[in-house]
Order: structure tokens, then sequence, then C-alpha cells
């Protein structure tokens, strides 16, 4: 998995020391471990998660402005996790409305020794951010209508960013944002060995 996870890193550009490549293998074999009990994820092989989870999590890494993070609808803690092994100067506040995910983000926590992320078990809408984030995180909702619709307490006002992460660029829904946000960009990010398109949009609340 070491060698894999090398060539996909090379691939990508993307420069890191062993202790966090230690984590992020430690993260795959964890995910691949709980998740025949706990069915966290559809990609069974453990080298498809490193290009479909990790390598299409930390693409999104050099995009991101700010040091706290909620990454919600996180799941079995994607993007959060990788972004968090990546990034251990920020903070990321994993969200998850099922228990099972989130106790399995608590022993991902204590094994891999995180201490930069914490697992929260909430619906989005309950959740009250103290203080609120410099960036809103997601790549599980199915519209950025609905992102924008059950986060937008989430952000810190005017500074605050949320990060889609999308397949095919989602025109119609940029062409339907609300009142109150802007659209400052739309990146196409390119994730070694993976079929398919993948965008990053990111959007401001004013």
């Amino acid at each position: 998995m070491q060698k894999k996870l090398d060539s996909l890193l090379a691939a990508a550009g993307i420069a890191l020391p062993d202790q966090q490549k230690q984590q992020l293998i430690g993260y795959v074999e964890l995910l691949h471990k709980w998740n025949k009990a706990y069915n966290l994820t559809s990609v069974r092989d453990p080298m498809q998660m490193l290009v479909r989870h990790i390598m299409d999590s930390i693409v999104v890494n050099e995009h991101l402005q700010g040091s706290r993070f909620i990454d919600v609808g996180t799941g079995p803690g994607l993007p959060g996790v990788p972004l968090a092994i990546v990034r251990p100067d920020s903070h990321f506040t994993l969200l998850d409305s099922l228990g099972k995910r989130v106790r399995f983000l608590r022993q991902v926590q204590h094994e891999l020794g995180l201490k930069n992320i914490e697992p929260v078990q909430s619906r989005v809408e309950e959740f009250e951010p103290e203080p609120p984030f410099d960036g809103v995180i997601s790549r599980a909702f199915a519209s950025l209508q609905d992102m924008l619709s059950w986060c937008h307490h989430l952000p810190q006002k005017g500074q605050g960013r949320f990060y889609a992460l999308k397949g095919v660029s989602p025109d119609d829904e940029l062409a339907a944002l609300p009142e109150g946000i802007t659209l400052e960009s739309v990146i196409k990010l390119q994730v070694p060995e993976l079929d398919g398109e993948r965008h990053l949009v990111i959007l401001r609340s004013n």
C-alpha cells in the first residue's frame, strides 16, 4: 500500500512527510477493517480507497483558507480525516448523525493520535457552532441548495466559505444560488487514476 500511495502522491505532485503517509495508510486499514461490520463505504478494496477516498480528499487541501473547518455529513470521515492528517495545524469538526460512524471516527482519532479532529453526532441543522467556522466542507450533499439551506449558520459571516466537492461542474445549481451567496470559484480537480470528473465549488456567504 505504501508504494501505491507514493505513486499516487507523485502523480498529483503532493509531497508529504512519512508520518502523514503512515497515518493515511493507517486510516485506510481501519476503514477496511471496520467496513466489514459497519458498512461505512461501498469501496471494498483498500487500493481503491487510496484513490477514491484519500486522493479524492487531499487534492482539495491547497484550496482551503483558514484553520477551523467543519466536514458536514462526514460519513466515515471523508474528506475530513485525510485533510486533518495532511493539515495538522488546522482543526476539523466531523459531523454526522449516525452513531456508528461517530464511534468509528473516535476509534480513528484514538488509534492514529489525531488531536485536530472532533467527531460530533448531530443533525447539521441542530448543531450550534461556537465560534463559526472558516470553512464548511462537504461531499455528501445532493445539491448546493440543500447544503446552503442546512449549513447557512455554520461559517463566519463575510469571511467563511463553503467548499462543495462535486463530480461534474453543477452549472444548473450555480445558476440558482440564493441571495447573499457569492460564487468564488469552480476548480477542476485532478485525481490520479480516478475515472470521471471532480470539481471543487467555493462559495462565500456575504
